[in-house]
């Protein structure tokens, strides 16, 4: 019968403190290129996704996507005439500032389900 001889645990291989940190760090690397991707792809979505503000009732409707990029505008034919000038311009601006409201809850939505269960920092947003 053969003894077997206990090795001291000085002597068997460990990883090393450095070893362990440059594996953590390849491992946040790797989620930081995952989230690189998502960040990207998110703002493709952002590119392509519609909102409408409206002014007026509805006679004066702007189409943005959801990074607040005008895309479309319609006014009612009976709001242009020159004695309404002041009150287009009035509803033009009423309905850009009512869509970029709604296109930028877009975006904070669709940030927000793509950080979820990030260690984010409170009021750090991403992209930074």
């Amino acid at each position: 019968m053969r003894s077997v001889t206990p090795i001291p645990a000085s002597t068997l291989p460990m990883t090393s403190e450095k070893e362990t940190v440059a594996m953590d760090i390849m491992g946040m690397m790797k989620k930081a290129q995952a989230v690189q991707a998502k960040l990207q792809e998110a703002q493709e979505e952002l590119g392509r996704l519609e909102v409408e503000g409206q002014a007026g009732g509805g006679m004066v409707s702007l189409t943005l996507n959801a990074k607040g990029e005008l895309r479309g505008v319609r006014i009612d034919p009976s709001l242009l005439t020159p004695a309404d000038k002041e009150m287009l311009e009035d509803l033009i601006i009423a309905a850009f500032t009512d869509g970029k409201a709604k296109a930028d809850r877009a975006a904070a939505e669709k940030m927000q389900a793509l950080t979820a269960g990030l260690p984010l920092p409170p009021g750090m947003k991403l992209p930074f």
